[in-house]
């Protein structure tokens, strides 16, 4: 396995509302893709484009969320994960479970139509991680 490029920041927001007048008035922001629910893991997201990768705004469906127990240890939200392409998301996992590591889940579609898993932070020098399989229009 070879890292490959980062694909975004995930960031927990409270309101992905605020988020995006933060991101479009005070850094500056041009593109700012439409929010969207995404209920089979309890989330709206919403991406915004950097020159170089984007910030995926992640925002609770509900208490059942996983963000929610973010949000309820960090109110004003932050930084939630970073996300990795990878060519193979197969051979990926294959290849941290081989190392050791925890992978939370079997790889399901995430946010950009694409297979995704989580690796555990304390495997991950203590950053959760995604590992996304890089899309096909890349």
């Amino acid at each position: 396995m070879k890292l490959g490029r980062l694909n975004h920041v995930g960031v927990a927001t409270p309101s992905i509302e605020n988020s995006i007048a933060f991101y479009r008035d005070v850094m500056g922001a041009g593109v700012i893709r439409e929010p969207f629910d995404l209920p089979a893991q309890g989330v709206k997201v919403c991406f915004v484009d950097t020159p170089n990768s984007q910030i995926e705004l992640i925002e609770p469906l509900g208490e059942g969320s996983p963000i929610h127990g973010f949000l309820a240890k960090n109110p004003a939200g932050g930084q939630h994960h970073l996300c990795y392409e990878v060519p193979d998301i197969h051979e990926a996992k294959a290849w941290f479970e081989a190392k050791g590591a925890k992978v939370l889940g079997e790889p399901r579609i995430g946010a950009h139509g694409t297979p995704i898993f989580f690796v555990h932070p304390k495997d991950m020098g203590g950053v959760l991680t995604e590992i996304m399989e890089t899309p096909k229009d890349h």
